[in-house]
């Protein structure tokens, strides 16, 4: 484990990475040996023998075309294909909890949120997610729902996750980081045996996770998932895939007695676990010259179970759907898709009921239509690269009675100036207009990327050892409907004197909100000097301003005390005294100034052709807000170490993992009665298998949370416990 202290003193840091450097690079000089081409977290460091640079990894979040890993301008990591296959937990978002720099809090059965450098928190808000390209954010209320990536794991190529901001090509809501997750294609699901080859595979998981307290019978709850999918290539131009899947999973435990560090009861309601339905389908058409593609995909996911949010956990009906279509043309470097997402669903907040004494059931319906182009032109010893997109929202919401539709348009440029084969400049923006902004926003970006090592008989660096990258960039978030034009009145139900008292609190959109704006510098290093083995270094400074946060508008008190208060009006003076006060108004603000830092390191190992190794530690810190209180911040956790291992050989498969996060300040669900902090945890998860002689049948046991930690990743959210997974898969 790597252990640094909370102080770190930056000249310290800065000296070490020079030092480091300028060691490494006179090292080259003298004849280093020459190592492969990597990012600061290429998972899959192969030796010398195996990974020439023209096999270097390619991405394409960082610049929206395809590049090396190691020329983008952001700090990047990708979880590769093999190690999706050997995860003990194959979940998305799972996956990403061993990426520096990611933080993930599971709150129930189907509600998980992440967030990148900087602290998460319900309904969060601060990454763009994309699914081959195509948006899953929500724009209605600004978050992204995971259970709406409607593919089997199994049919991922890779995720590439922007570890910074990056709207200076993505656009509004990139404030973060970017996750991209990128799908096989239907080809290469379908092999390439045969004159037209065909694949049909089918998985089915079951399992269950314990749910029992202390002193108590054992209490299990189950969990399945099924998932089919056939691919076919019926010629040398055409090629489709379809796939469908089910999977379940009954609630979590919650949990009893008071909030942490608090004299607050968690309130009872009854918990729910989660149904998803998904189906998806894709054909892939190559014209003569094989430089032309046609990309038609559709689908559809359903979903139901806890979200937890500012106003306590709202139940997600069966039947709330998410669909989308999808058409992609491609020529050469061109590229432009249009896209159609359609959210359907209904909920019901379980604390909550409106003054008409009624449950508050919202309705949320949201199509968005998007259309985009991309493309690349070279000029000399300048890579230019640009595009543009429209997007229209039509909203039919129930808690937000003003406001049917928004539109919003943007457009980027940038260019990758070579100034010698060492050394690269990227320079480059966009700007982006919005309805509720009423004003064009610019975001821009600009990095130096500098190489190191043997350089070939034409002068070119042909296995770069080492990398520098000096970048600073701005990204925004627009505000959501919700946050503009929210319209709602609730009481909500406490035990005051004996009794129950049903009191009243609005909540109301504010229209005159700003956008979220941040402005990042940072500093990234990656060491290959040895030819299996990948060091990466990165350090950050974000800087935020007008902060969209959910907050508390107003308490009740002696002066206005709500209406039919059973006490003596002074009582609610106590109670705001003590912290304990009744909310009377809620809504959003723009508040001041946060300045967040950050140190993220990791080394990947590939020790033999059927072993690779990982560990990193990240060290986060939110400095003294400016203009507010610290107490209308979630804090995220400080230290946080991942370190693993994977077997892949022949039949045999394996991986092991250990996550450690320090404690987390939690504050956006209810009001401050219900706040506090998270106990540091450490997770144990494993997984192992087996494949059949023929490879057409494998067969694996996954368990995550080995030794039965009671787990609270939301000082709100549920209690998670140990979880068993068999899982079998066949390949037709």
């Amino acid at each position: 484990m790597i252990i640094m202290p909370s102080n770190v003193p930056r000249r310290v840091a800065c000296t070490l990475l020079i030092a480091i450097f300028l060691f490494n690079w006179s090292a080259d000089a003298r004849g280093g040996q020459s190592t492969p081409a990597s990012g600061p977290q290429d998972q899959q460091a192969q030796p010398p023998e195996e990974a020439p640079l023209s096999e270097a990894p390619v991405v394409v979040s960082a610049d929206r075309r395809q590049e090396q890993l190691i020329n983008a301008p952001a700090t990047m990591s990708v979880i590769t294909e093999d190690a999706i296959n050997n995860a003990p937990s194959q979940t998305v978002t799972d996956l990403m909890r061993l990426v520096p720099g990611v933080n993930i809090a599971q709150s129930s059965a189907r509600d998980i949120n992440i967030a990148i450098r900087g602290a998460t928190g319900t309904l969060e808000d601060s990454t763009l997610v994309l699914l081959d390209g195509r948006s899953i954010y929500q724009d209605f209320f600004g978050f992204v729902m995971w259970d709406f990536i409607p593919i089997d794991p199994m049919q991922i190529k890779q995720i590439e996750i922007i570890r910074g901001p990056a709207s200076a090509v993505w656009g509004a809501n990139a404030l973060m980081g970017v996750v991209n997750v990128i799908t096989k294609t239907p080809r290469e699901l379908a092999g390439n045996t045969g004159t037209s080859p065909s694949t049909t595979s089918l998985s089915i998981q079951f399992g269950h996770f314990d749910r029992s307290r202390r002193g108590q019978d054992y209490d299990g709850g189950g969990l399945f998932s099924i998932n089919a999918t056939h691919a076919k290539a019926p010629s040398e131009r055409f090629a489709f895939k379809v796939s469908a899947g089910l999977s379940g999973q009954e609630a979590f435990l919650r949990p009893i007695g008071n909030v942490p560090g608090t004299q607050t009861s968690f309130p009872a309601f009854q918990n729910r676990g989660t149904t998803q339905p998904k189906l998806d389908a894709r054909a892939d058409y190559d014209f003569a010259d094989r430089r032309q593609t046609i990309v038609l995909a559709g689908g559809i996911g359903g979903t139901e179970g806890i979200i937890h949010s500012g106003l306590g956990p709202l139940e997600v009906r069966r039947g709330s759907t998410f669909k989308y279509g999808r058409v992609e043309y491609r020529r050469g470097q061109f590229r432009t898709q249009m896209f159609v997402n359609s959210l359907d669903g209904e909920g019901l907040f379980l604390l909550q009921q409106g003054t008409d004494g009624r449950g508050i059931d919202p309705v949320f319906e949201n199509q968005v239509y998007d259309v985009e182009f991309s493309n690349l032109n070279v000029f000399g010893n300048h890579v230019v690269s640009y595009g543009g997109n429209f997007r229209h929202n039509r909203f039919d919401l129930s808690l937000v009675p003003r406001g049917a539709r928004r539109n919003e348009r943007g457009a980027y440029v940038q260019d990758t100036i070579i100034l010698s084969p060492r050394l690269r400049w990227i320079v480059g923006g966009r700007s982006d207009s919005f309805e509720n902004i009423g004003k064009t926003v610019f975001s821009p970006r600009t990095a130096l990327i500098l190489h190191s090592g043997p350089t070939d008989p034409q002068g070119q660096i042909s296995r770069p050892a080492h990398t520098v990258r000096l970048s600073a960039n701005r990204a925004f978030r627009a505000p959501s409907l919700f946050n503009n034009a929210a319209n709602l009145t609730l009481v909500t139900e406490v035990n005051v004197g004996g009794g129950v008292f049903g009191f009243p609190s609005t909540l109301k959109g504010n229209p005159e909100l700003s956008q979220e704006e941040l402005t990042a510098y940072e500093v990234g290093y990656s060491n290959r000097t040895i030819g299996w083995m990948t060091l990466g270094i990165a350090a950050y400074v974000n800087r935020t301003r007008n902060m969209i946060l959910f907050t508390q508008m107003g308490t009740y008190t002696s002066a206005n005390p709500p209406p039919g208060w059973p006490l003596a009006p002074a009582a609610l003076d106590v109670l705001v005294a003590g912290g304990q006060g009744l909310p009377s108004e809620y809504s959003y603000r723009n508040f001041n100034r946060v300045t967040d830092r950050g140190v993220e390191l990791s080394l990947d190992a590939r020790v033999n052709a059927a072993v690779n190794t990982f560990v990193n530690y990240t060290w986060q810190d939110t400095s003294k807000p400016q203009g507010f209180g610290s107490s209308e911040l979630n804090v995220s956790p400080r230290h946080r170490v991942n370190a693993g291992a994977s077997f892949n050989r022949g039949r045999y498969l394996g991986s092991i993992s250990v996550s450690y996060q320090d404690k987390a300040f939690w504050q956006d669900v209810l009001d401050a009665r219900y706040h506090g902090w998270t106990t540091p945890y450490t997770v144990v998860n494993a997984g192992a298998g087996v494949r059949s002689t023929d490879g057409t049948m494998t067969v694996a046991v996954r368990a995550t949370n080995v030794f039965n930690r009671t787990l609270q990743q939301h000082v709100f959210g549920d209690l998670i416990k140990r979880g068993v997974i068999g899982e079998v898969r066949f390949q037709f």
